[in-house]
């Protein structure tokens, strides 16, 4: 499984990103020179954690546009800016952002759980032991921080990952 980041970007990053989809070389590009720290910003690394993490706070599912706004929108369903199947680009608006920065805040670990407990009926194939809750817990905590980090300082956020 791949590894999933969240970037902040600035206006500058984002405009040049917004202005690019529709053409996924220079999207994926763009990504690169961010991810390489060319343009650094706060970025939040979720490992693998983030695809349980997606699961749990949508319908179980690892997909785009399941699951509920604004929660869907903090790992993979925001504005797909790259149709290449083999590589995840998520862009959130800055309003957006402070939405899902809201939502996650009031997360709390039980609930949390009761979600990730329900992965056993999916096609997760984490470990689905204590230690993959842990993670999936620890990598919410980040993220949370993260949105609402970006969220205060009114920046977008694009959340990366290839197949």
């Amino acid at each position: 499984m791949s590894l999933g980041v969240h970037f902040a970007l600035s206006t500058q990053d984002e405009v040049r990103l917004l202005a690019a989809a529709g053409d996924d070389d220079a999207v994926i590009g763009i990504v690169e020179q961010i991810e390489e720290g060319s343009f650094p910003g706060p970025h939040c690394d979720s490992d693998k954690a983030w695809d349980a993490l997606h699961r749990c706070l949508t319908d179980g599912k690892l997909e785009y546009a399941n699951g509920s706004y604004p929660l869907r929108a903090a790992i993979l369903g925001g504005r797909q800016l790259v149709e290449d199947a083999e590589y995840t680009v998520s862009y959130v608006s800055a309003g957006q952002v402070r939405d899902v920065a809201e939502a996650l805040s009031v997360i709390e670990e039980d609930w949390l759980r009761r979600r990730y407990d329900t992965l056993g009926d999916t096609d997760y194939a984490g470990p689905m032991d204590e230690d993959d809750f842990e993670y999936t817990w620890d990598a919410l905590e980040d993220i949370r921080e993260f949105f609402a980090v970006a969220a205060e300082a009114g920046q977008a956020v694009i959340f990366t990952v290839d197949a």
